[in-house]
């Protein structure tokens, strides 16, 4: 079977994207899921994370799972999709993106943290502690060294 699922950016509508996706729905069932996915490194980390083999090239990022490939591609409007193949159903595929989602949100934190405690210091703030909650929030408090 394949799935080809629009990841569509919390804040844009891809109806158009959609509706050109639906003419070919014949051989291929496709469906939107809203997504935060941007940045093509940070969705290559988030794949690695969900335990997929990746590779990338000019066109994309393919991810290689258990009988389940996808291949991450994006449009004129920059909006990512995923066509899946192999042994997937939809709603499977769309397990599988929020998968891929959620590790992708993980990873954003993880990069704005690193960049927050590199430029601390510059910024004349000294890191103080750092806890992380049972919902996997961070609470980062720095002390002012210098006005």
């Amino acid at each position: 079977m394949s799935v080809s699922l629009i990841l569509v950016p919390l804040v844009i509508a891809a109806t158009a994207a959609h509706a050109g996706l639906q003419q070919g729905r014949d051989a291929v069932s496709v469906c939107q899921v809203q997504t935060r996915m941007r940045d093509a490194n940070l969705l290559g980390a988030a794949l690695r994370d969900t335990r997929a083999a990746v590779t990338s090239d000019r066109d994309g990022l393919v991810a290689d799972w258990a009988g389940v490939r996808a291949r991450f591609v994006r449009d004129e409007q920059q909006i990512w999709t995923a066509h899946f193949t192999g042994d997937v159903t939809e709603p499977q595929a769309v397990d599988i993106v929020r998968a891929i989602d959620a590790a992708y949100g993980r990873q954003v934190q993880a990069a704005v943290l690193e960049r927050l405690t590199r430029r601390a210091p510059a910024a004349g703030l000294r890191l103080e502690s750092r806890s992380v909650t049972p919902d996997r929030a961070v609470r980062l408090v720095f002390a002012v060294e210098r006005a």
